[in-house]
């Protein structure tokens, strides 16, 4: 068990053994006879780990894995650590740095906590990845050791000639969309991703919710708004979820990837935290509700210019109204 912000974080969930997806960014939610056929068939594997993410001019670092005395094809990766006993995440990433790469950290902030599926050999391992964002002093340069032999600072990994492993790319794509072309070229869930967002005028405000379904080719199938009146920002953020759900359920989607720019809301429906907050209760009840819908679902965080198009028809929504008041 560790500690996170004095949340308590220590995951698990279900997977179906007849799911070929290599990698499926955050939680995959299982329900019904699914769930009971999994419960008795699947024993998931857990790993938790924490990753640093440290850049400069030239963008961002990453470590050449040692292949020792395999013949498998080389990797590259983001720093990367485990927890040891005691430790609190914090500790262990600045622990690993040093370890690993001489490097001393002079600032450590919490940038994101994602969770994602990955195939290891012939069983499916569930990963949860606390990402930080790493500040050096000085112009120290990296002095890789151990299992790592070299270094370099990428800023874009399409071009480049790095071959990051499966879960960098998972930190990078979801935490920066830095690198967006590994999806399509790997056996990955097929799935319609649906964005959402909620905007709050002075919080509590005038408020609207939008959505942005795209079709698993990338091309838009539905996008749209709603005034909801006066809100909260996290009231505004559960009933723009609410509605990316609904609307899923009306197009007649049994699986959907959902995308929030609200890391509350995403691990709250993840699992990883609780819901506290009486007036989003109920329509976080709701969601549950509705999810029984769904074969499979997702939720995953991604940073607000990964959003704009949600973020654009709610905000429009805002703007219709208060246009027509004036």
């Amino acid at each position: 068990m560790i500690f996170l912000n004095n949340h308590v974080i220590g995951i698990s969930w279900l997977t179906s053994a007849d799911v070929s997806h290599k990698i499926l960014p955050t939680l995959y939610i299982l329900r019904g006879k699914q769930a009971d056929r999994v419960t008795k068939k699947v024993g998931m594997k857990q790993r938790i780990r924490v990753v640093g993410i440290i850049r400069n001019e030239d963008g961002v670092l990453v470590l050449k894995r040692s292949r020792g005395r395999s013949e498998a094809p080389v990797f590259w990766e983001l720093p990367t650590g485990k927890i040891e006993f005691g430790e609190q995440p914090e500790e262990a990433i600045a622990r690993s740095l040093t370890d690993y790469t001489g490097l001393v950290a002079s600032s450590i902030k919490i940038k994101d906590v994602i969770t994602f599926l990955a195939l290891e050999g012939s069983s499916r391992l569930s990963n949860l990845y606390i990402v930080y964002e790493i500040g050096i002093s000085g112009d120290t340069k990296p002095t890789p050791r151990d299992r790592y032999t070299s270094y370099k600072f990428v800023k874009d990994f399409t071009s480049s000639n790095v071959r990051l492993n499966e879960a960098s790319l998972s930190v990078l794509e979801i935490t920066e969309g830095k690198v967006t072309s590994h999806v399509a070229s790997r056996d990955t869930a097929s799935a319609v991703a649906i964005y959402v967002d909620g905007a709050s005028r002075g919080n509590p405000g005038p408020a609207g919710i939008g959505y942005h379904v795209i079709d698993v080719d990338g091309t838009t199938i539905e996008k749209g708004g709603e005034f909801i009146g006066f809100a909260t920002s996290r009231v505004a953020e559960y009933l723009a979820m609410r509605n990316g759900v609904e609307k899923a359920i009306n197009l007649g989607f049994k699986t959907v990837h959902f995308f929030s720019d609200s890391l509350m809301v995403v691990n709250q429906l993840n699992g990883i935290f609780t819901v506290k907050n009486q007036d989003i209760m109920p329509i976080y009840e709701g969601i549950q509700k509705l999810l029984e819908n769904f074969e499979n679902a997702s939720f995953t965080h991604i940073p607000r210019e990964l959003n704009t198009e949600a973020d654009s028809q709610a905000n429009a929504a805002i703007d219709q109204i208060l246009d027509v008041v004036v």
